[in-house]
């Protein structure tokens, strides 16, 4: 059914299996009563539980919130915090600031776009090893086709600061030799080994941390959106206190101007 149909079907009744708002008496969350059945969920347990309906270990939600701690650096130099302090700066408010630089979050580079790649590789790499590939051979057709692995390099420096604190989390929760985490310094010692010369980044770990908890692509992705926002509202405070306009303003004569030079009118 398509078409009209579809649209009449529809109409003045909503479909779902997430929930609903039943005012003055409940709120029912993917089946369950939010305020009852998951009052012993904290924030990162009920978001991913709204994400993928499933409930996850105390060791997994540890690791999954550090993921995010990680990776919020409160410095405006940054891409998408720089969009946060540029906001303040200009005395913007705070929810237009960080939807703005949540938008921008996804960067092709780095970013959004890339934690999808990450955990796409791996879970191609996962099947075409169990089919019988050598990963020597998957790495370097990767390359060869893409030109680069996903999580594997870093602008600016090589090694990744967040790896080794991740990693030590890991050990302490019990993930850190986990199929996909092995498969993920599998992948580094390849191309340490050959003349690539490439070592992982934040990305690929955590998105090899996911995917041994099960995460799809897109689950993963969605998990990672608010991941920067910790560091995005610094900046934003930051830029707010200052005189409005001052974050890294440019004068005219610091243009290199090649357009049509100056005219009388």
């Amino acid at each position: 059914m398509n078409g009209p149909r579809q649209l009449e079907a529809s109409m003045d009744r909503l479909v779902t299996q997430m929930g609903g708002w039943f005012p003055g008496q409940r709120t029912v969350f993917r089946g369950h009563d939010l305020h009852h059945d998951l009052s012993d969920l904290d924030w990162m347990g009920l978001y991913v539980f709204g994400i993928t309906g499933r409930r996850f270990s105390p060791a997994q939600l540890t690791v999954l919130h550090r993921i995010w701690t990680y990776t919020s650096y409160p410095d405006p130099r940054l891409w998408n915090n720089r969009v946060a302090a540029v906001a303040g700066s200009v005395r913007s408010t705070g929810s237009l600031a960080i939807s703005a630089a949540m938008a921008v979050s996804e960067a092709t580079i780095y970013g959004g776009r890339p934690v999808i790649r990450c955990i796409d590789f791996f879970q191609k790499s996962k099947q075409q090893q169990e089919a019988g590939a050598n990963l020597v051979d998957i790495v370097k057709w990767q390359i060869d086709k893409y030109r680069g692995i996903p999580g594997y390099g870093r602008p600016i420096v090589g090694v990744d600061e967040r790896i080794g604190p991740m990693m030590k989390l890991a050990a302490e929760q019990g993930l850190d030799q986990q199929p996909f985490v092995r498969l993920a310094f599998d992948v580094e010692r390849v191309l340490l080994e050959g003349r690539y010369r490439l070592r992982m980044n934040f990305a690929a770990l955590s998105a090899a941390l996911t995917a041994d908890m099960g995460f799809s692509a897109r689950e993963h992705y969605l998990y990672f959106i608010p991941c920067f926002v910790a560091g995005m509202l610094p900046c934003f405070v930051d830029a707010s206190v200052k005189p409005e306009g001052a974050f890294f303003p440019l004068s005219c004569d610091r243009v290199s101007y090649l357009g049509v030079p100056e005219r009388v009118w």
